[in-house]
């Protein structure tokens, strides 16, 4: 006799409740996908360094956020020069925006930073225009 849809979902939570084992987290990483690993490491980077997941971040809210820049585009607004750039942290994208800028020293694709500053949402996307940062060594991605 097959186990109910119920009975199976009952399983599924029992084991997400359980406490994973040494040879169940290898598991676990080896099944992983390479986006779901740097997710993993770039959410216990944001724990480690006191910064707010972006996915927390609420509009108008001043916050300190850490991740990695995965685009880096100049894109002006409205007739002004603005480099934008996407930073990852795991759970959620955020657009940082450097107004009248064409291009910054180390800003680039792959780079981790924190940045700091107010929140704002445009178009539904969490923004962060002309934020103070701090560019990550090199020795640590």
């Amino acid at each position: 006799m097959s186990a109910t849809p119920r009975s199976e979902k009952a399983a599924r939570d029992e084991r997400a409740v359980r406490p994973a084992g040494r040879f169940r987290r290898m598991f676990d990483r080896l099944a992983s996908s390479q986006q779901d690993l740097e997710s993993e490491e770039l959410q216990e980077d944001t724990q480690a360094s006191g910064c707010t997941r972006i996915c927390d971040c609420d509009d108008r809210a001043i916050v300190r956020v850490t991740g990695t820049l995965r685009t880096v585009t100049l894109r002006p607004r409205a007739g002004v020069p603005a480099l934008e750039a996407e930073l990852f942290d795991g759970t959620a994208p955020l657009d940082v925006v450097w107004l009248g800028r064409r291009s910054i020293v180390g800003i680039e694709p792959g780079r981790r930073l924190i940045a700091s500053g107010r929140i704002s949402m445009s178009h539904g996307r969490r923004v962060l225009f002309n934020p103070k940062y701090e560019l990550r060594p090199l020795g640590q991605e």
